[in-house]
C-alpha cells in the first residue's frame, strides 16, 4: 500500500491554534456548495431523506457560473490568500457541468493555497481527471462507499461498476500530476476487519493519504440507531476524542457560498442563520458584515445564544478539534467582535 493511513488524525494535516489567530480579515476556509444534487442516496446522507423532510437548502438547484466568478473576484480582495477553497455541501460537486472551470478560475485568481473537492469519484473518467488536474485542483477528497459493487448498493442505493471505479482511480493515481489524492470510507461501510484490510489493499495503491472514518450521528432527519446499530459514538467523525462544545468555531474561520448565492457560516444542514448573499452584496463584506460579526459574538456567550439550530447541533462536536476549542478565551475575544459604537 503506497498511500498514507492517516485514521485517527486531521485529514488536512497539523492545525494552528484558532484563538491565536482571531479576529480573522480573510477566513481560512470557503466552501463553495455548486450543486444540490447527487447520483446516491448514502443511508448515513440527507439524500437518504425525502426532500420534502430535508427544510431548506438553496432557491436554486445550480451554482451560476457568473455568480461564482463575481464570488471569485471579490475572494480576491481579500487581504491574504484563503487556505482552503472547497466545492462540496449537500450534494456531489462532479454533477456541476462547470466544476473544472470553476476550479480553474479559482486557480488563475490564486484566491487560495489549496483548492479541493469531495467527491463520492464515480464521476472521474479520464476526461474529468485531466480537467481537474490540468485545472489546478490541489486536493481531491475521495468518498468510498464500500469494497464491492454489492456494498455499494447497500450503502449508496446505487448501481455501480466496481472494475471501472478502480480503473478510473488507477488513471488518476497515475496522471494525478500535484494533485494530493486522499480516500476515505466510513467504517459502517465495511464488515469487519477483513473487509477493512480489503479497503486499504483496494485503494491504498491509489491515493497519497488513506483513511477509515467514524460513522457519526450529525442529522437529525437520519434514524441512525439502523446505522450504528452497537457501535459506540465515543470518538469524532476523525477518530479524536468526543467532547462538549460550549462555543462552536466554524463561524469564526469559515463561510459556505450555497447554490443560489446565500451565505451560511458553517456546516449545518439546518442552517442557524442566513449570513448575506452574494447576488447583491461583496463577499469580502459578508464576511466582515454587521450580521457575521453578531453571530460571532453571540457564539462566544455559547451555543445557547447563537441560535436554536446551534443548541441541538452534534456537527461541531463529531467534527471537534481540540485546536479550534475557543472555550477559554471567550473573555478576551468579545471585545474584538462587541458592536462599534458607532454602530449600535
Amino acid at each position: 500500500m503506497q498511500g498514507k493511513d492517516i485514521s485517527g488524525h486531521a485529514p488536512g494535516g497539523q492545525r494552528q491554534r484558532l484563538a491565536d489567530a482571531l479576529p480573522l480579515d480573510t477566513p481560512f476556509v470557503v466552501q463553495i456548495f455548486p450543486v444540490y444534487a447527487c447520483n446516491f442516496k448514502c443511508g448515513y446522507c440527507i439524500f437518504s431523506v425525502e426532500k420534502e423532510s430535508r427544510g431548506f437548502i438553496s432557491d436554486k438547484n445550480l451554482m451560476d457560473f457568473t455568480l461564482y466568478r463575481k464570488c471569485v473576484d471579490e475572494m480576491a480582495q481579500f487581504p491574504r490568500q484563503i487556505k482552503v477553497l472547497r466545492f462540496v455541501g449537500i450534494g456531489e460537486p462532479l454533477l456541476h457541468k462547470k466544476i473544472i472551470d470553476m476550479v480553474g478560475y479559482a486557480t488563475e485568481r490564486n484566491i487560495a493555497a489549496t483548492t479541493e473537492i469531495v467527491t463520492n469519484g464515480l464521476l472521474l473518467d479520464q476526461r474529468m481527471v485531466d480537467g481537474l488536474v490540468a485545472a489546478g485542483l490541489k486536493r481531491l477528497v475521495i468518498s468510498i462507499q464500500g469494497t464491492s459493487a454489492e456494498k455499494y448498493g447497500e450503502v449508496a442505493g446505487a448501481k455501480v461498476d466496481f472494475s471501472r471505479l478502480l480503473d478510473n482511480l488507477a488513471y488518476l493515481h497515475r496522471n494525478r500530476g500535484e494533485t494530493h489524492v486522499y480516500i476515505k470510507i466510513i467504517d459502517t461501510a465495511l464488515d469487519g476487519e477483513a473487509d477493512r484490510e480489503k479497503f486499504h489493499s483496494l485503494f491504498g495503491e491509489y491515493c497519497d493519504t488513506i483513511a477509515v472514518e467514524q460513522t457519526v450521528p450529525i442529522h437529525k432527519a437520519i434514524d441512525f440507531s439502523l446505522i450504528l446499530k452497537d457501535k459506540s459514538n465515543a470518538l469524532t467523525q476523525f477518530g479524536l476524542p468526543l467532547g462538549q462544545v460550549s462555543v462552536c468555531p466554524q463561524p469564526f474561520f469559515h463561510m459556505q457560498i450555497n447554490p443560489d448565492g446565500k451565505v451560511v457560516p458553517c456546516y449545518s444542514w439546518d442552517y442557524p442563520a442566513i449570513l448575506g448573499d452574494c447576488n447583491t452584496e461583496n463577499v469580502r463584506e459578508i464576511w466582515n458584515g454587521e450580521k457575521f460579526r453578531h453571530f460571532r459574538r453571540a457564539m462566544l456567550d455559547g451555543v445557547q445564544h447563537a441560535s436554536q439550530t446551534c443548541i441541538g447541533c452534534n456537527i461541531i462536536r463529531y467534527r471537534w478539534f481540540p485546536e479550534d476549542d475557543l472555550s477559554n478565551d471567550t473573555d478576551r475575544l468579545k471585545p474584538a467582535f462587541d458592536c462599534p459604537s458607532s454602530k449600535c
